[in-house]
């Protein structure tokens, strides 16, 4: 696929956060933050799956991608929570962003509010506003993409999100952005299997960068895990987190799938 599909979310992103902001400016969002829902603890929740020895499963509630198209038409996010919880999730993530993923920020809410599970936010932040919105609408923890900002951008959005309370997950794919990642303050360190500039996956991405992670932090494997077998390699390789979304949202009980593949 030759199209940069990250450069022209990124765009967009952009337009969104515009029209956003017209209709909700910050000031607003500062005014809602007092009622907020109260944090549940996003990283405590990993930690404690992996000390018991199981796999610390982030479930992903997600109706499209750029690539897929539609990959759960019967898409009920309330249902969808439950199910993980049911399953054996850690924690969810929730696709927010509304163009190419179908998703949308209240998406999120329903899916936290009925399974009880800490919620990522799942969505390409450029802006200091979008992790505003995030807190507001009960996200625990954001997603910072090193291919989407500068290392500066990277630093001042950490730092917002910290102040607010939320976790911060921050995504590589290869040793250059793995190097800039680990300038961060944050223990979540995300591999991203796909390339989200050809949305190509290639497991041994997760494989090859592991090695080079501090003990300190904590590996999440994303995308691409697609099979009880993929898992096995992984965790033999010392990864104790996996995102995963398209192999669940594909099955007739996510959750059923879930305990399946990590069982």
């Amino acid at each position: 696929m030759s199209d940069d599909i990250l450069n022209r979310i990124l765009q967009q992103k952009q337009q969104e956060i515009v029209a956003a902001r017209a209709l909700a400016p910050e000031s607003l969002l500062r005014e809602q933050l007092p009622q907020a829902p109260a944090l549940r603890d996003f990283t405590g929740a990993l930690r404690a799956k992996a000390a018991a020895g199981l796999p610390a499963v982030i479930a992903e509630v997600k109706k499209a991608s750029p690539s897929k198209g539609v990959i759960r038409a019967d898409f009920d996010p309330a249902e969808i929570g439950r199910s993980y919880a049911r399953g054996g999730a850690a924690c969810l993530s929730v696709l927010t962003d509304r163009i190419f993923f179908q998703g949308a920020l209240a998406d999120l809410g329903l899916a936290r509010a009925a399974s009880g599970l800490p919620v990522l936010r799942k969505d390409f932040i450029v802006d200091p506003y979008q992790i505003l919105e995030a807190r507001v609408a009960g996200a625990d923890c954001i997603l910072l993409i090193v291919a989407a900002l500068s290392p500066s951008e990277l630093r001042a959005l950490e730092a917002q999100a910290i102040a607010l309370g939320l976790a911060v997950l921050v995504e590589v794919h290869d040793e250059a952005e793995l190097e800039v990642a680990l300038t961060l303050r944050t223990p979540l360190l995300g591999i991203n299997n796909r390339n989200l500039r050809t949305f190509e996956t290639n497991i041994d991405t997760s494989i090859r960068l592991q090695g080079r992670v501090p003990a300190d932090r904590m590996v999440v494997a994303e995308s691409g895990i697609l099979s009880s077998a993929h898992v096995v390699r992984l965790r033999q390789a010392g990864v104790p987190a996996f995102l995963v979304g398209e192999a669940f949202m594909r099955a007739a009980d996510p959750g059923v799938e879930l305990a399946r593949l990590f069982g």
